[in-house]
């Protein structure tokens, strides 16, 4: 996961120019953009006519420099008066009952300081920051909070925590040699030392986990059924299989394909499961179908902004 899993002072001007007769003069239209970067997170909003707020966690070992580096959603963004806070929020596949009220807190306060509109807020995240997203949008959605999103939205995250175990309990035992094997090995000491073998106990990883397949359980989003979501996912089977000897079966596309099954016949007002082909790419330009890039940021922005 450390593997698996952006902050530069930016402000950007909107020309609108129009050349007079004469050539002598020249009308230009500003819309001024404000970056604020403290210790906890990084903002970039509009100064004013602010249309919606988008609220973005990164994968395991990513902060707010890494997503933007990574996520290019920022003049999209722009272009369309939307504030994105990028949170220096990481390393959790989980969150604990005081991370939840911590974090909720967290942010509710950073949208008061800023005068952010709270009417139209959206929160996703890549990887395990998708996990983050969804728990959080879930809880202060229970709470009742003054930031209740619209949306959310996650990028190829481990959403089921029992099914993780088992996978990476089978890449230990294939002896894959490099770096899946060194994240296996981790994974599968993090989630026994807190959880223990889902094959015995499979209750302590249905109280914490998105989703559990086996059991078909989604309690950790039972109050977002009339919240928008979206599944972003690239099940590049050949990709995987090469780099890390995994099934489809064995694949964080394939349970995010089955908890969109689920939420759906569940009833949820509105789940889109959508799988890309060809987009994962790393910022270096190194194929990789676990990048923010399956999450196309002008549809992204479209989606926010639909009414």
């Amino acid at each position: 996961m450390k593997k698996l899993l952006g902050i530069i002072i930016v402000i950007t001007l909107t020309f609108s120019c129009k050349n007079k007769e004469n050539k002598k003069t020249e009308t230009t239209v500003k819309t001024e953009f404000q970056e604020v970067t403290t210790t906890d997170y990084v903002l970039n909003k509009p100064t004013k006519n602010i249309k919606a707020v988008l609220i973005l966690f990164g994968g395991y070992p990513e902060n707010a420099n890494d997503i933007k580096r990574e996520f290019k959603i920022l003049e999209n963004a722009q272009e369309n008066n939307v504030a994105v806070l990028y949170m220096n929020y990481n390393r959790k596949l989980w969150l604990e009952q005081h991370e939840l009220l911590q974090l909720s807190e967290q942010l509710t306060n950073i949208v008061k300081e800023h005068e952010l509109p709270t009417d139209n807020v959206y929160i996703g995240g890549f990887s395990s920051g998708g996990n983050i997203a969804l728990l959080i949008s879930n809880f202060i959605t229970k709470q009742n909070s003054d930031i209740i999103p619209k949306g959310v939205f996650i990028g190829d995250s481990p959403i089921d925590l029992a099914s993780l175990y088992n996978t990476v309990e089978k890449n230990v035992k294939r002896d894959f040699s490099g770096p899946v094997m060194e994240e296996s090995i981790w994974l599968l000491e993090t989630l026994g030392k807190q959880f223990g073998n889902p094959n015995s106990n499979i209750s302590k990883y249905e109280a914490y986990s998105i989703f559990t397949s086996e059991t078909n359980n989604i309690d950790n989003l039972k109050y977002l059924k009339n919240t928008k979501i979206r599944l972003y996912t690239e099940p590049d089977s050949l990709w995987w299989k090469k780099r890390a000897r995994v099934k489809y079966e064995e694949m964080n596309a394939y349970r995010i394909k089955g908890l969109s099954e689920s939420l759906n016949t569940l009833q949820f007002k509105d789940v889109e499961y959508i799988p890309t082909v060809d987009k994962g790419y790393r910022s270096n330009g190194e194929r990789d179908p676990h990048s923010w890039s399956i999450i196309d940021t002008q549809n992204l922005i479209a989606w926010m902004l639909k009414k």
